[in-house]
């Protein structure tokens, strides 16, 4: 058993660490699985725990919950890290939880950052977990849809744990100032607003928000046993705003979407604000460059030709210069992509087209339009009646150059937005001289 040394001592370990809720009576948020009769809730009280995942963003509560049903069950609990343990520890645990479940013991399995596992490590838990060696609760602040095995994720209910709400961290932060763990043995002097800054500037985060308040009562203007916590304290401590993002994680994708989505919406304001929130989260610009060249295309078209000559040019800015002087370019295209008149046209065009592609029949490409580049393919009647537009007065032929089962099948139709407007009357004006000349 560990003895702790004479040198050792709490007040050592941060205050996240002191703070750290031993029972559900201590725990911040998550009201939605912990209030009273909640389902999570009644699980951890009876000592009724199965399979679960842990699935929320740093610092919501994921392992605290964990150490608390190590605190109230009966069974084995075992912690496991999935930073440092391989196959050939996942599998010393497996063989021994094994061994417990011959004796009628229980063996609860946690795992910390359960994504960072690969796909054979986590593999190694399955067996387990369907007979019943193993209890597994796994944490994650990515989404487990996209980062545990499925067959093992079906084997698991997954609880999903939201960014704590201002109240919340306020309530953790005073319990901090007021326990003894915390600084509840001093006197420490910091205004309400001060408290609620510090929150804000969490995110959602406890661990960010005791951290923060931690190092401005440590940095506090000391008189006597008095502390005192001053704006410009605070100011220095919460400087920067620590944006949750991970260029590989749901998150991207989220900012993604509403960055595309603000701009099909025609909103310049939150478009730039997703586009910022990007960037300074670290985003490949580049990346970003690309999204909006395709938006170009599939929410613009030609309701406004130049809305991809704008958006190319943005790439190869970025491209050229880089992070930060960028910004400015990728603001550009974005707000003139908002303001563009919209056509999705181009998309459901080639939508429609597709769909026709993989499930009609494959039918040849008429011979009036197939190539003949031998003496043997123009016996066969390749490009045979081939009419050559441009020699043609209007510039125009009734040749056929669908195949005969999608004769007269529209996919391109214009709408009247923008400059898409003479494309469908130009067209209009095409199918007019075409019915007309159909029997010629």
């Amino acid at each position: 058993m560990y003895q702790p040394t004479m040198f050792e001592s709490e007040k050592l370990e941060p205050l996240a660490a002191r703070l750290r809720p031993a029972d559900l009576s201590e725990f911040c948020g998550q009201e939605h699985l912990l209030g009273e009769g909640k389902i999570l809730r009644r699980l951890i009280e009876n000592d009724a725990i199965g399979s679960m995942i842990f699935w929320g963003p740093p610092g919501v509560g994921k392992t605290t919950l964990a150490r608390i049903i190590a605190n109230r069950t009966k069974a084995k609990f075992i912690d496991f890290s999935a930073v440092t343990s391989g196959i050939k520890e996942i599998r010393q645990v497996m063989d021994d939880a094994e061994k417990n479940r011959r004796f009628g013991e229980k063996t609860i399995l946690f795992v910390d950052e359960i994504h960072r596992f690969n796909k054979a490590q986590q593999d190694a838990f399955l067996p387990y977990v369907e007979k019943g060696s193993i209890v597994l609760i796994g944490a994650t602040t990515e989404n487990p849809s996209f980062e545990v095995n499925g067959a093992l994720l079906s084997r698991c209910k997954v609880f999903v744990l939201h960014a704590l709400e201002e109240k919340d961290l306020v309530k953790l932060l005073r319990r901090a100032l007021e326990d003894k763990r915390g600084f509840g043995g001093e006197t420490v002097r910091i205004e309400d607003d001060l408290v609620r800054a510090i929150a804000n500037f969490a995110n959602g985060d406890a661990r960010a928000a005791l951290s923060a308040l931690e190092m401005a009562v440590l940095n506090g203007e000391r008189t006597g046993d008095v502390i005192t916590v001053t704006q410009e304290i605070v100011a220095q401590c919460i400087s920067k705003k620590s944006l949750l993002y991970d260029k590989n994680g749901e998150e991207h994708y989220n900012l993604i979407s509403a960055l595309h989505k603000s701009m099909r919406n025609s909103d310049p304001d939150a478009a730039v604000y997703w586009l910022a929130r990007m960037l300074e989260a670290g985003e490949d610009p580049l990346y970003v460059a690309r999204r909006v060249v395709r938006f170009a295309s599939e929410d613009v078209g030609l309701a406004d030709p130049r809305a991809l000559e704008t958006a190319v040019a943005a790439y190869q800015a970025c491209h050229f210069i880089g992070m930060p002087e960028c910004t400015v370019h990728l603001t550009q295209a974005v707000v003139y992509l908002s303001l563009a008149p919209k056509s999705n046209a181009l998309y459901v065009a080639y939508s429609m087209a597709r769909k026709d592609a993989l499930t009609s029949l494959a039918e040849p490409v008429p011979e009036v339009i197939r190539n003949a580049p031998t003496a043997l393919m123009k016996e066969l009647g390749y490009g045979a009646g081939y009419q050559y537009a441009h020699d043609a007065e209007d510039k125009l032929t009734n040749m056929q150059c669908l195949p005969d089962s999608l004769l007269g099948r529209e996919y391109y139709r214009p709408t009247e937005e923008g400059t898409e407007a003479k494309f469908a009357s130009r067209l209009k004006e095409i199918k007019a001289w075409k019915k007309e000349h159909e029997k010629d």
